[in-house]
C-alpha cells in the first residue's frame, strides 16, 4: 500500500475504542490531564492469558490506543511504526487500570510518543515507547 495516500477513517469498528465492535475492548471516557491523555479500563475474564492475569496483547493494546488517539484527538493522523513495550508485573484482571500516554517530540511526520499503564495506587505495570508516522 502507498502511504503517500492512505487515509485514517473511523468507522468506530476499532477493537480499542469503537463502539460498535461487540468483541472489542470499548475504551471511553479519554481525557487530557494536563499534557497527558489519560483513560481507565478493568480487564475482565476474557482478557486473560494465564488465568487471572490480562493478557500481554491487551496491555499493549492499551498503550498503543493511548498514545494514537491522543494524536487523533488534536488532530493528527498517525500510525503506529514500532513499539517497545516494557512488562514490569502481571496485570490481574478485574482491577482498574489507568493508561496515560503523552508526546515525547515531533519532527517532521516522525512522532515519539510514551505510555504508561498503572494501577489504583499508582503503581506502573507496563510501559511503552512508540514511534508514529503521521499520514
Amino acid at each position: 500500500m502507498d502511504h503517500a495516500q492512505l487515509t485514517l477513517t473511523d468507522d468506530h469498528w476499532c477493537f480499542a475504542c469503537g463502539s460498535q465492535n461487540p468483541h472489542g475492548l470499548h475504551l471511553a471516557d479519554f481525557c487530557f490531564e494536563g499534557d497527558q491523555y489519560i483513560c481507565h479500563f478493568t480487564p475482565e475474564r476474557h482478557h486473560q492469558g494465564w488465568a487471572g492475569i490480562t493478557h500481554g496483547g491487551i496491555v499493549a493494546t492499551l498503550l498503543d490506543e493511548i498514545m494514537t488517539r491522543m494524536l487523533w484527538k488534536q488532530g493528527i493522523n498517525a500510525a503506529t511504526g514500532e513499539i517497545t513495550v516494557r512488562y514490569y508485573q502481571p496485570v490481574k484482571t478485574g482491577q482498574l487500570l489507568t493508561v496515560r500516554g503523552h508526546l515525547g517530540y515531533k519532527r517532521g511526520k516522525l512522532i515519539k510518543m510514551e505510555a504508561k499503564l498503572a494501577l489504583g495506587d499508582g503503581t506502573v505495570v507496563a510501559a511503552a515507547r512508540a514511534k508514529l508516522v503521521q499520514v
